[in-house]
């Protein structure tokens, strides 16, 4: 990354593997701060108009050690990380900037849109926010970050809500600005930002951006060839992983922060414990395990999706077997066995865990809500205090 802060933006002086960045960015931003970085710069695209790489909520954070996350590549991703220079190198600047970018006349993307960049700059003066705000995504509660910028700095304010009700504020789902103002529409769960500025221009703006938890659940059974070339691809992936297996010796560490092991000598035991909506598969080293898991999970019947690893004559006797055994038709009708997209017929054990990984990428994607207006200024968040008793904290940024 040295080459970066040099100003030779994009390019480093050693090979790294690029990492992703999942949506609990203020985890993200902690682990950096509190290691060898002093500075981390947070690049959002906060507002998209017409066609663009990435959509509005899509972010990428850069500070000393490496990028983390993305925001589309190309001559984008190279302008945003020469505008996150001065940020990143403490030259005098306030700690929030934003750059509206062209994509076809002044970048010469084939994208035709306008992307509106937010760029933002933390410190180890920022920990205290971004560990509540990290510590309430991570409860399941979510976040509301407030972030204003005018003449007189930066001022940033947290509302975490246990209700999900975001006093005095507007996030709906495709949640407008005022006419004249931003219209930002989001990825499949409506969480998205919301940016507005003032009649003085860029000088004087706001961000409003709401976190939460919107991966999907999935519970894998199984630590052998396939289960553990699975999790590799899960790292990448929008899920959070329960990896189960009685094998402790099979489940390597460190792994991903988006997979967490369950070791259990009885795994069937914690099948109750899975979230209503959480996504099973089932690949465990025993058949007659396969079988008594499948069968506690259509027999507790809450669950979004079972997959069980097999051939189609393992499938046909595990169905027999459960209607045998007093499995309602209905329930066994969701059993999926075998499993994996059509056309993969390597047998591998990355490749079946590439066809897995992609049938369940597979309805992930939900069409965003129609857009509505908004019904409250988003001023209004930072003029008086908070508006709701349930405010986590309040935290003022220096320029």
């Amino acid at each position: 990354m040295n080459g970066l802060i040099a100003g030779d933006a994009g390019r480093q002086t050693e090979g790294r593997w690029l990492r992703a960045l999942r949506h609990n960015w203020p985890h993200a931003v902690c682990r950096l701060l509190e290691g060898r970085d002093s500075v981390v710069v947070r690049v959002l695209i906060a507002e998209v108009r017409g066609s663009a790489p990435r959509e509005p909520g899509a972010c990428m954070l850069v500070s000393p050690s490496g990028i983390q996350g993305t925001i589309g590549g190309g001559n984008l991703e190279w302008q945003a990380l020469r505008a996150a220079q001065p940020l990143l190198t403490g030259e005098p600047a306030p700690s929030v900037r934003l750059r509206r970018l062209v994509l076809g006349r002044e970048l010469g993307q084939c994208c035709g849109g306008v992307v509106q960049l937010w760029l933002e700059r933390f410190t180890h003066a920022d920990l205290p926010l971004l560990r509540r705000t990290a510590s309430a995504i991570l409860a399941g509660r979510g976040a509301l970050i407030a972030t204003e910028l005018s003449a007189r700095g930066v001022v940033r304010k947290l509302l975490a809500h246990r209700t999900g009700q975001w006093a005095g504020t507007d996030t709906g789902r495709g949640a407008h600005s005022k006419p004249g103002e931003g219209t930002v529409t989001g990825p499949g769960s409506g969480v998205q930002p919301r940016v507005q500025f003032s009649s003085a221009g860029a000088e004087r703006a706001s961000l409003l951006e709401r976190i939460e938890q919107d991966t999907a659940k999935l519970w894998l059974y199984g630590a052998g060839h396939v289960g553990q070339a699975l999790i590799r691809l899960a790292a990448e992936l929008p899920f959070e992983v329960t990896w189960v297996d009685s094998r402790e010796e099979l489940l390597p560490a460190p792994l991903p922060d988006n997979v967490h092991v369950l070791c259990s000598r009885t795994p069937t035991d914690t099948v109750p414990t899975a979230p209503a909506a959480a996504r099973f598969l089932v690949m465990t080293h025993d058949h007659a395990l396969d079988y008594a898991l499948c069968r506690k999970i259509l027999e507790r019947g809450e669950f979004a999706w079972l997959g069980l690893i097999g051939s189609k004559s393992k499938g046909a006797r595990f169905r027999s077997r459960l209607a045998r055994d007093g499995v309602a038709l209905e329930r066994i009708a969701r059993l999926i066995c075998p499993i994996g997209i059509e056309g993969v017929i390597s047998k591998w054990p990355a490749a079946i865990a590439v066809g897995v990984a992609a049938q369940l990428l597979q309805g992930l994607e939900t069409p965003a809500a129609e857009p509505r207006r908004s019904s409250a200024p988003m001023a209004g968040v930072f003029r008086g205090g908070c508006s709701s008793p349930d405010c986590a904290a309040c935290s003022t940024a220096s320029p």
